[in-house]
């Protein structure tokens, strides 16, 4: 499960006020709402690249709110991949348990049905600059799952694709949330993605979050 318990946040020309949000355990979550009412901030203060004036943040039943982001088993995908542009393909997929301390050989071992699944095992070897935009967001979400998180982010992970290499990443995420049981927060501002992926869906307009009845 993800939630949020009161949070607020503030900086000089922006801020959040008693913020709640519930995605239970397993279900895929997608927020949406316009451009600048804070949900890339909910993100970041979700996995610990921010930290909230008040409230409380949880996962998987654990209160994360003063953890390093390392220690909160949240993977998180952000809108531009953020791939490091030195690293092979495999080399990113593997940074996180490289980290853990995992030996070359066993973290070759825990990549391979990853980039399978993901249809990038033609990959390994190549570049991030030789990468397509579809093909940098794989690589990415592959990254954010090779550590097993309890529960996955995503901040506008398809919005620079074409329609086509979208709606194969939507399969593909569909795929990922059912086949491994992944709490998920999506961000998005398309209606297409949260018809097809959201199992609970929430606005953020003006100030306030609020869940909506799911698309039909």
């Amino acid at each position: 499960m993800i939630r949020f318990e009161d949070i607020s946040w503030r900086s000089a020309t922006f801020q959040l006020e008693g913020v709640n949000l519930d995605v239970p355990q397993g279900c895929y979550g997608v927020l949406m709402g316009p451009t600048g009412c804070g949900k890339t901030t909910l993100a970041e203060i979700l996995c610990g690249l921010r930290s909230p004036s008040a409230g409380r943040v949880f996962c998987a039943n654990t209160e994360i709110t003063h953890l390093p982001p390392g220690r909160r088993g949240i993977g998180y995908v952000p809108q531009d991949g953020a791939l490091f542009p030195t690293m092979s393909v495999q080399e990113n997929l593997a940074f996180a348990l490289r980290l853990q301390g995992l030996p070359q050989a066993e973290r070759a071992k825990a990549v391979a049905p990853l980039a399978e699944q993901l249809g990038i095992s033609h990959l390994l070897q190549r570049m991030p600059e030789h990468l397509s935009g579809g093909e940098r967001q794989r690589v990415a979400l592959g990254r954010a799952l090779a550590s097993r998180p309890a529960a996955l982010v995503l901040d506008e992970p398809l919005s620079a694709l074409d329609e086509p290499t979208r709606d194969a990443l939507i399969l593909i995420l569909r795929d990922i949330q059912r086949n491994l049981r992944l709490t998920m927060l999506h961000i998005t501002h398309h209606k297409h993605e949260a018809a097809s992926l959201a199992q609970r869906l929430f606005r953020f307009e003006n100030g306030l979050l609020t869940e909506s009845p799911l698309p039909q």
